[in-house]
């Protein structure tokens, strides 16, 4: 009975195993949501591209080469034996454990791509993740998962805090520095210093929250495939449950403190920081410890953003560095601090549960040793890569979008108006912008008309043409216009044309942050009204118009005047109408 029980749990966990890779899998849709949402919609479709290719590319090289290296048979602890036993000797090839290993390694891949978005080639980026899926993620995971020498030394990852997002994030990291950042992420002085850092706002949150989501569900394929009993898969769950909540909790609570307001993509960030930083002990710490390891990865993740930011200054559009470089490594040292043989099938103590420093001291060799390895390897595959195709795309690729240069795509939204509103259409606030009086009667009529421009015809027409008929067209901020609708009407107007625009110019931002830098005022939501009058004098309007909206800075409106020169009788189809020619 117990050998008919035990070939029964065999088989269930054996199509556990499979769900957990086709979860794993699934990711990869959450990888594309994400990285599209943190990125401009010019860019859209060159990163779905990008994330398709990863797993197909990938797929390719791994049956050629990459499965072998990681489960052949273990050479010097090193690397597996390539083989073909895929070809050769298919009646007895283990499926399963190669679609496993394989949605393992094309997810390595994908994590580089959102930290060199926007700014890449594709054919040197489907070059590069054929190197990664090929030999670098295939001989590091051998030493742990393929019976290398990091598994005989006791070092533990179950599911890839090390061996898949730590590095991920190295080569994304090593690869963003090495492509520069994207075009005015950064404003340099005459000296060539970085004296500011530009936000450059996510076009679609709401997809990348489903990314998020979709990930957090994969996670549980990814971090739980593995599992071999009920206890250890539901344990498991839970810690990979909890740390990505607390990590959440804490990032929102640190951003509303540091930011002023919680910062909505840096939480977004902090759920995979948490799930990330999990994924190496969650199957050896208790709830105690997961709380604690998602709480770090909390604040790791803002301080990761801050860092790569203004410190070292490489231009990372969706946080890659700070969710999987950053917390792998702090997710690998977890083991040797949070582990304890409570948990469901574990064996070990770290050391904080009487360990000693035992085990913490086989996180940090096999840590250190994979950041060496990754990082040279990486580092000679991308200066190979840009000597032979270049890594970057022009400046005018770069403006354009990938989208059209790269895929001859006019656009991931077709059927919609985009326009980019990053950092395209910049004009700096200074010290001149302040006129000194905030308020209109004290001011002088040259700060008036500085801070609301007049434009009108300099003489009414000598000919009989001449109606005494004015369009009064003003532009301002959206916040104004409940006051200068109800400031028009108190002086007779009683109807007007309203249109909301795009405006640029030199007008001071609100000062909003996105994950952690403050947003420039570039494109804002402005309001363009037309009136049309003649009884009512035009200078009443413009003066009424220029005292609501003065508020003691240049550019707070502009006012152009057209004086209708004739009446112009005008037949469409079945219906007349009386049209205003208007001569500037």
């Amino acid at each position: 009975m117990d050998e008919i029980l035990e070939i029964v749990n065999g088989q269930i966990f054996g199509v556990w195993f499979l769900i957990g890779a086709a979860l794993v899998f699934w990711m990869q849709a959450g990888f594309a949501m994400c990285e599209a949402g943190f990125t401009r919609a010019k860019n859209t479709g060159n990163i779905l591209m990008k994330n398709l290719m990863d797993f197909c590319i990938g797929t390719i090289v791994f049956i050629l080469i990459g499965f072998g290296l990681l489960l052949g048979e273990d050479i010097l602890g090193i690397i597996g034996k390539p083989g073909f036993d895929i070809f050769t000797d298919y009646a007895n090839f283990d499926f399963s454990n190669f679609v496993f290993n394989l949605v393992f390694c094309a997810t390595t891949a994908t994590i580089v791509s959102g930290s060199m978005a926007e700014r890449t080639k594709f054919i040197s980026y489907c070059v590069y993740s054929a190197i990664i899926s090929a030999i670098i993620y295939p001989v590091e995971a051998h030493w742990t998962w393929g019976g290398g020498w990091l598994s005989q030394l006791g070092f533990h990852d179950f599911a890839g805090s090390n061996c898949i997002h730590m590095v991920g994030g190295i080569c994304a990291f090593i690869g963003a520095a090495m492509l520069g950042p994207r075009i005015g992420k950064f404003v340099k002085d005459k000296e060539g210093k970085i004296v500011k850092v530009n936000a450059f706002p996510g076009h679609n949150l709401p997809i990348a929250c489903l990314g998020v989501f979709i990930l957090w569900l994969g996670w549980y394929g990814f971090n739980g495939a593995a599992c071999t009993s009920v206890e250890q898969l539901g344990s498991v769950f839970l810690t990979t449950t909890v740390a990505p909540a607390v990590a959440t909790v804490v990032c929102m609570v640190l951003t509303w403190v540091k930011y002023g307001k919680p910062d909505v993509s840096m939480c977004l960030n902090a759920s995979l920081a948490g799930l990330v930083a999990i994924t190496a002990p969650c199957d050896v710490t208790d709830c105690f410890g997961a709380i604690v390891i998602g709480a770090v990865a909390g604040v790791l993740v803002v301080f990761g953003v801050w860092f790569c930011d203004n410190v070292v200054h490489v231009d990372d559009p969706v946080g890659a560095v700070a969710v999987h470089m950053l917390n792998g490594i702090w997710g690998t040292i977890a083991v040797g601090l949070f582990a304890t043989s409570s948990a469901p099938m574990s064996e070990i103590d770290g050391l904080f549960y009487g360990g000693g420093f035992t085990q913490l001291g086989k996180q940090l060799i096999g840590c250190g040793a994979t950041i060496a390895w990754t990082a040279i390897t990486i580092f000679i595959a991308f200066s190979i890569i840009k000597a032979i195709f270049g890594l970057r795309v022009s400046e005018e690729e770069e403006i354009t979008g990938l989208d059209a240069t790269e895929h001859g795509l006019a656009s991931a939204y077709a059927g919609f108006s985009l326009m980019d509103i990053s950092n395209t259409m910049t004009m700096e606030v200074n010290e001149n912008t302040s006129l000194g009086v905030e308020d209109y009667d004290q001011a002088s009529e040259a700060m008036r008309n500085a801070a609301v421009k007049v434009v009108r015809p300099e003489q009414e027409p000598a000919d009989d043409t001449a109606t005494g008929i004015h369009k009064v067209v003003i532009i301002t901020k959206l916040t104004r216009f409940e006051l200068i609708k109800e400031a028009m009407n108190a002086i007779g107007v009683t109807g007007m044309t309203v249109t909301q625009v795009m405006g640029c110019g030199i007008q001071k931002g609100a000062g909003e942050k996105y994950r952690g830098v403050e947003m420039d005022a570039t494109l804002l939501p402005q309001v363009k009204l037309e009136i049309v009058v003649s009884k009512i004098p035009v200078d009443t309007v413009i003066e009424t118009a220029k005292k609501t909206l003065y508020t003691g800075h240049i550019g707070d409106g502009k006012i152009f005047v057209y004086r209708v020169s004739r009446v112009v009788k005008v037949r469409t189809g079945e219906e007349n109408y009386d049209a205003l020619q208007d001569v500037e």
